[in-house]
């Protein structure tokens, strides 16, 4: 397989809290080196563009905030497209209004002592200490009334060096089933973003690898599209989980499994 570009998932496959994972900056200077395009496609909304490619510099890694495509991007355009001009109300753990340039924000946890008015549109962004009780229930509320709900990501979960920590995507199965209505989520693993990198780098889908630490959102959600995916076993990587997936013979594999993003190089013969 010719080697147009290489997309990268960050945490957990690059960083974890924001440090090195070993290997990760040798095997950029390598694509570097080789002159291999990469990109990196993240459901973390905890940070700007600006601000993931500042802590990858200081974790010793070349990485330019346009390189970088994160979940508020795409939900930006998306609510740009359906929602032209909407009252947007956000629930969010960090300040990403600039990656968010055209949307009438406003952030939950500015009126979470007052009595909101009902917006157009809800964006539900990445979980943390916002995500409290009274928020929750005016969010679903205001879903069960039929106010549409935007997610920008349906991850359950992610890994720091304290262990794993619960996401949207818990919060939102519940919901749903509850509310009997859904939600729309725009990030991984919808196509979007992959199709954004691909587009990015001007190369097509089937030319790229996909690398990442979860199976479904990153490895088997690029394949989809076309890229080969690449599962690396740190992060949030459970080796029970691949082994259940593997053994249905009916079930898409990853087409690549390595230990970390240190073995990439070999992988693709550089």
């Amino acid at each position: 397989m010719a080697i147009g570009g290489v997309l990268f998932d960050i945490d957990g496959v690059l960083v974890t809290s924001w440090q090195p994972i070993e290997g990760a900056r040798e095997t950029l200077r390598v694509l570097a080196d080789h002159q291999v395009a990469r990109s990196y496609l993240t459901n973390t909304t905890t940070k700007t563009r600006v601000q993931i490619a500042e802590l990858l510099a200081d974790a010793g890694m070349d990485v330019t905030a346009d390189e970088v495509i994160t979940a508020a991007v795409l939900t930006a355009e998306y609510v740009r497209d359906r929602y032209s001009g909407a009252r947007c109300l956000l629930v969010n753990s960090g300040e990403i209004g600039e990656d968010m340039t055209g949307i009438d924000l406003v952030y939950a946890h500015d009126v979470r002592d007052a009595v909101p008015e009902q917006p157009d549109v809800v964006l539900l962004g990445g979980a943390g200490p916002e995500y409290d009780h009274v928020t929750l229930s005016r969010v679903y509320d205001w879903m069960a009334q039929g106010v549409p709900v935007v997610a920008m990501h349906r991850s359950t979960a992610w890994n720091t060096t304290e262990g794993l920590r619960i996401d949207t995507g818990m919060y939102l199965l519940g919901m749903e089933e509850t509310s009997g209505r859904k939600a729309v989520a725009v990030g991984k693993p919808a196509p979007e973003g992959f199709l954004a990198a691909a587009n990015r780098l001007g190369v097509e889908p089937e030319e790229m690898y996909m690398v990442g630490d979860d199976l479904n959102n990153d490895v088997l959600a690029a394949q989809v599209v076309g890229m080969a995916g690449v599962l690396v076993r740190t992060g949030k990587f459970r080796q029970d989980t691949l082994d259940r997936w593997a053994a249905d013979e009916f079930a898409m594999q990853p087409s690549h499994v390595i230990d970390s993003v240190a073995d990439l190089p070999e992988l693709l013969g550089l």
